[in-house]
């Protein structure tokens, strides 16, 4: 779906942010952008104030926490998420949502009430491509490309698992935060993020 527009036929009066320090940022802008959506790109904590919502794709998670907090965006991000800022956090962008972070342990936002456990789906040269399809979304498979991906090794209250591969959630959400393990901006289709984008309406 190329268009103008978002889903319910109608512009997102704001654009969308999408966090730049550090990965790959700009195929979840094209992403965000096959479906009409304004994006800009965030690196500093003044851009936070006019958003629809914020992506935190993936990448180096250790990376990105030094790159956070030089930036100063450690805190202003959960605290604008916290005052209602909806949140697509991204492999890396989902380890900085969850409650707990193991192997190894890592600071993170409790954005999310889950733990996860870093490249626990491999490492790079283990990278793959799954298909599966989830009854939210229709009875088509859903494609997920996995690199170096986390792993959600517990799921608490007041969390939703939207999609499972091999019985295993991958992609979440609580409240206005969804996150997922995989690439969704990767995918042909864009599922994950069409439903995203049908929930900020």
């Amino acid at each position: 779906m190329k268009s103008s527009e978002t889903l319910s036929g109608e512009l997102l009066s704001k654009p969308v942010g999408i966090l730049a320090l550090q990965g790959d940022f700009s195929a979840h802008q094209s992403a965000f952008r096959d479906f009409g959506a304004e994006t800009v790109l965030i690196r500093y904590p003044d851009q936070l104030g006019d958003l629809s919502a914020l992506v935190l794709p993936g990448g180096e998670s250790t990376t990105h926490l030094k790159a956070l907090q030089e930036s100063q965006l450690w805190e202003a991000i959960p605290r604008t998420v916290r005052g209602g800022l909806p949140i697509f956090a991204t492999c890396a962008g989902l380890i900085l949502c969850a409650r707990e972070v193991v192997q190894p342990v890592q600071p993170s936002w409790n954005l999310l009430n889950i733990a996860i456990e870093r490249n626990a789906w491999g490492r790079q040269k283990e990278s793959f491509i799954a298909k599966e399809a989830w009854p939210l979304l229709g009875e088509d498979p859903q494609e997920m490309v996995f690199i170096r991906a986390p792993r959600i090794t517990a799921v608490g209250g007041g969390v939703e698992v939207i999609g499972e591969y091999e019985g295993e959630p991958v992609f979440v959400r609580q409240g206005a935060v969804f996150g997922a393990t995989f690439h969704p901006e990767l995918s042909h289709a864009h599922d994950a993020i069409r439903l995203f984008l049908a929930n900020l309406r």
